[in-house]
């Protein structure tokens, strides 16, 4: 199973990691750690997580990556990361667009 970052998702992460870089080196390697751990995760069980508790009945599923959330679907043979959001935030409904490189 491949895992990938929606573009949006990408960003959120990339920022992530930049904000803790630079406030705090030793927590942005953790949350990065904590990160690579889902993801291998994800290739061996892409299911994982549960449903997003405030958008019940989307396909999407959430895995916490302390502090923040990551929310995901699978698409054919990929696990898409479509949101990352701080675990304190109130989340926006994740981006239902098809995945990149599914398109028809």
């Amino acid at each position: 199973m491949r895992v990938r970052f929606t573009p949006q998702a990408d960003r959120q992460y990339l920022e992530v990691l930049r904000y803790l870089g630079s406030k705090n080196p030793a927590g942005a390697l953790t949350v990065m750690r904590r990160a690579e751990f889902v993801v291998a995760q994800f290739r061996e069980h892409p299911y994982s997580g549960h449903t997003i508790p405030e958008f019940p009945d989307l396909p999407h599923r959430e895995l916490p990556v302390p502090p923040y959330r990551f929310f995901h679907r699978v698409v054919n043979d990929t696990v898409w990361i479509t949101t990352v959001w701080h675990a304190r935030q109130m989340p926006e409904q994740p981006d239902d667009e098809t995945p990149p490189d599914t398109a028809a």
